[in-house]
């Protein structure tokens, strides 16, 4: 049973113009065009195809809002690090997304998608930066942790959380065996109703 039983799809926006109204609480999910962004999504609000999956990486190229519950959003951001698209597509996105997080009051949290195998990269440490600069907290979901052995699974935690270094928290994640669902969405929760966590 789904923790969201009302989500929907509300808009996609390919411009700071077509966000929607920026009230209420939303957390975005940031990650690597291959990292399992879309999968995370839809095992955490328990729903198939909910955000659209794709083996072909980047294929999330625009900001996609999701109803979670009244005035509860959830913000899924461009895939980074494999897209393979134009060198103006790419510029286009990274201005999007700067103008997304230093103008937008609503964003409560960052969920960051993370490769197990792969680690915390570049791209991952500009995200963190973005929630840094607005005082946000960040939760790195390490997805795909059913390849890798428990032994390696538990070092790799250690090490991301070691990179992170404070600056948020890390759990192993799966959507093929659902491991670290209900650790998720108590996270997601909790972003999104600071005052009730307080």
């Amino acid at each position: 049973m789904s923790q969201f039983p009302d989500a929907h799809f509300l808009t996609s926006a390919n411009h700071v113009s077509q966000l929607v109204a920026d009230e209420g609480a939303e957390i975005a999910f940031a990650g690597r065009s291959n990292a399992g962004k879309s999968s995370a999504i839809n095992t955490l609000v328990n729903r198939r195809q909910f955000a659209r999956t794709s083996k072909t990486p980047g294929r999330t190229q625009l900001i996609n809002f999701f109803a979670l519950a009244p005035t509860k959003r959830l913000v899924d951001l461009p895939g980074y690090g494999f897209a393979r698209v134009a060198p103006k597509v790419q510029q286009h996105w990274q201005s999007l997304m700067e103008a997304y997080f230093s103008d937008r009051r609503s964003l409560a949290g960052v969920f960051l998608i993370v490769d197990i195998r792969r680690g915390i990269g570049d791209f991952d440490e500009q995200m963190i930066s973005f929630a840094e600069a607005l005082q946000i907290p960040v939760h790195a979901l390490l997805t795909k942790s059913d390849k890798l052995k428990r032994g390696a699974a538990a070092t790799a935690l250690l090490q991301a959380r070691k990179v992170l270094a404070g600056r948020g928290t890390a759990q192993l994640f799966s959507s093929l065996q659902r491991s670290g669902v209900e650790e998720a969405v108590d996270q997601l929760i909790d972003m999104l109703n600071p005052d009730a966590a307080a």
